[in-house]
């Protein structure tokens, strides 16, 4: 009996490391089908989507005094006759550069697949610290400490006061979107907005158009966009509510029952007239802030420089540094290696051209920054640690979306 369990258990483990052997494998093949860069090597897959796919990346030479890039960052890529998002979000970012709390954008560069296919790439900073949403799956049926929601919740809101006053609506503000980067203290982490490749001009119309869109995830849609498909810098506020709720209760904003249910998420939002449930034991300025949110009419809505000075974000250890945005080194946007005007070559992406013509272009600076060996020993282990993970921690729901009503809605996990 003794023997049989022994060679059942051996059994199992031979089982277990062929499994092992062919996620490497597999990692192998989805991280070398898209190429390197010319000055960094693509490696694990840590994010897929509808628009793309998201790598880790290191430099080549990380430890040279001269490098334009930091020594770790995130690769968003896609082939290009695909990538008309992708190439959005960088031209959004360009826009936004100098605050701390929106991810930085470091270039763009054309690389070449296996099958000799064009790879657009779009090459990001990267979160170490995961996404809030994978903070918030950690933390348990309690939520986060009240004092990590009250930081994150200033970091999240600067990062969208600085996207508003450059005119911008981020329109798909959620968990997955904001990514935890590393900071100069141990073991603290700066909360950054990211994605905006759903972002819009905020003065943009769509003149002749007589279906609007809906842009982003149901589970955050705020009433005006439900029954006006209106998506303006108000309806971000209404997201951020549900956000510093969830974290609060590590729920969502709505019944978790109807997670999956989006239909009957946007009845309740559009037609009974609901909004999410303000827990009464929460903190009374917990409650205030999030009223403040959630209020049903857009004009009465908060705005984030009011709630940057609400009382709940009182009292916070400031791990931004300053709260100034105009005084941030703008050192994150370098030379594209291979620069491009525009790759959209598909045609339906039509109105997407039509939203590019209300954004504000400008180019990247030529500047350069360079990284010391401290920058580089202190990213060894986030470097190591990411090719060691298992392939289970990549993510493979859409990063995204943009749809046209009225429509049937999927809700998933994904980034």
């Amino acid at each position: 009996m003794d023997l049989d369990l022994k060679m059942k258990k051996k059994r199992s483990l031979i089982l277990m490391s062929e499994d092992d052997c062919g996620r490497k494998r597999r990692k192998q093949l989805e991280s070398s089908k898209y190429g390197d860069g010319m000055a960094w090597l693509r490696g694990c897959l840590i994010g897929k989507g509808c628009f793309g796919s998201v790598y880790l990346a290191s430099l080549k030479k990380p430890k040279s005094k001269y490098s334009s890039y930091p020594p770790i960052m995130a690769v968003k890529s896609a082939e290009v006759s695909v990538s008309s998002s992708i190439q959005k979000e960088r031209e959004v970012l360009n826009n936004l550069r100098g605050c701390r709390n929106v991810i930085r954008c470091f270039g763009e560069e054309i690389t070449n697949g296996q099958n000799g296919q064009m790879v657009y790439n779009l090459l990001l900073e990267y979160g170490s610290g995961g996404t809030l949403a994978d903070l918030i799956k950690k933390s348990g049926r309690n939520g986060l400490p009240e004092s990590d929601v009250k930081r994150h919740t200033r970091s999240i809101l600067r990062g969208l006061r600085h996207i508003h006053r450059c005119g911008y609506v981020h329109c798909d503000l959620k968990p997955e979107n904001i990514l935890l980067v590393s900071t100069s203290v141990a073991n603290q982490f700066t909360a950054k907005i990211g994605d905006l490749g759903l972002a819009k001009w905020a003065k943009q119309t769509k003149k002749g158009k007589l279906i609007p869109y809906w842009r982003g995830t149901p589970m955050y849609f705020s009433p005006e966009v439900v029954i006006d498909g209106m998506q303006e810098a108000p309806s971000d506020i209404w997201a951020i509510g549900c956000i510093v709720l969830e974290m609060l209760t590590a729920n969502p904003p709505w019944d978790p029952k109807i997670d999956a249910n989006c239909d009957e998420i946007i009845t309740r939002i559009g037609e009974l007239n609901e909004s999410p449930l303000i827990l009464s034991t929460l903190s009374s300025e917990a409650k205030s802030f999030l009223k403040g949110c959630f209020s049903r009419k857009s004009i009465y809505r908060w705005t984030a420089e009011m709630l940057l000075a609400h009382p709940f974000l009182e009292g916070i250890d400031d791990v931004d540094d300053d709260d100034d945005d105009n005084n941030v080194e703008d050192t994150g946007d370098v030379f594209d290696i291979n620069a491009i005007s525009s790759l959209i070559t598909s045609e339906d992406h039509e109105t997407e051209n039509e939203d590019d013509e209300m954004i504000r272009l400008s180019s990247f600076s030529d500047g350069f920054y360079c990284w010391s060996e401290e920058d580089v020993d202190g990213t060894e282990t986030d470097i190591n640690s990411c090719y060691s993970v298992e392939e289970e921690t990549s993510t493979t729901a859409p990063l995204n979306g943009v749809h046209q009503y009225p429509v049937t809605f999927t809700i998933s996990s994904g980034v």
